[in-house]
């Protein structure tokens, strides 16, 4: 039995959610610059797919998945609308080059750690370490992105993308000063150590008959990194600096 003046187990119940609920929109509010409106968005973007998998057959529309997707490409066109605009004199292929090496994997798992996401995903416990290194927090990024386009429209995504993550954590001056040949290193590493190297290429079309390369490197005919392109040559440096990366040097 409840003493006078003692809350009611429910309504303390109902009050913890509130408070966690808050504390939530506050994050949201603190990482995007902006309050959010839809909190079922922000929750989703949040929601890994391991979490819900076991539960049902509707991972996908009960997880992350989608928003990612669609974070992907409006990441993707505010990247390139903000190089095309800072490097009116450059060509395609230098544009190309640096959006990926903005937006690939590596950079977006880094960003998201960056402005804390990775206290706000929520994963299957038993994926552990491992889940959380491959592409869980930067894939949340893409959500959060996917998220704050559909709660606040194109212009507040825009907004966050270059205000609260580019601008902030992205030098992009170094990284037009830092696209070293990386397949040239690699090579010049493999004659000091008297490694066998070679790369394996495949091509896979993609809609609009865009056409994405993947490159593996092999050491001693040992897999070392693999690297995604729009060209044979771009997957190919993209494998030899994930190769340098992996090999330490």
């Amino acid at each position: 039995m409840t003493r006078p003046g003692q809350p009611l187990p429910l309504f303390g119940f109902f009050r913890r959610l509130l408070g966690q609920d808050k504390a939530f929109r506050q994050a949201i509010a603190t990482v995007t610059g902006r309050a959010p409106d839809n909190i079922r968005l922000y929750q989703l973007a949040f929601t890994h797919s391991s979490l819900v998998r076991q539960q049902n057959d509707k991972s996908r529309t009960q997880s992350n998945e989608r928003l990612e997707f669609l974070g992907d490409a409006v990441l993707g066109t505010v990247v390139a609308e903000y190089l095309f605009r800072k490097y009116p004199y450059e060509q395609e292929g230098f544009l190309t080059e640096m959006r990926s090496r903005i937006v690939n994997r590596e950079s977006l798992n880094a960003l998201a750690l960056k402005i804390g996401l990775d206290k706000l995903v929520q994963l299957d416990p038993t994926q552990g370490r491992a889940a959380r290194s491959r592409s869980v927090n930067g894939n949340a990024l893409e959500a959060l992105v996917g998220a704050v386009y559909l709660d606040q429209g194109y212009k507040a995504a825009r907004k966050f993308v270059l205000a609260r993550l580019i601008k902030p954590y992205v030098d992009v001056k170094s990284l037009t000063t830092t696209t070293a040949n990386f397949k040239s290193k690699l090579i010049e590493w493999a004659q000091r150590q008297g490694k066998h190297l070679r790369y394996e290429l495949a091509g896979e079309p993609q809609t609009g008959g865009v056409m994405e390369f993947s490159a593996t490197v092999f050491v001693d005919d040992e897999p070392v990194a693999t690297g995604m392109g729009l060209s044979k040559k771009q997957a190919e440096q993209t494998a030899a600096e994930r190769a340098l990366t992996a090999l330490g040097v």
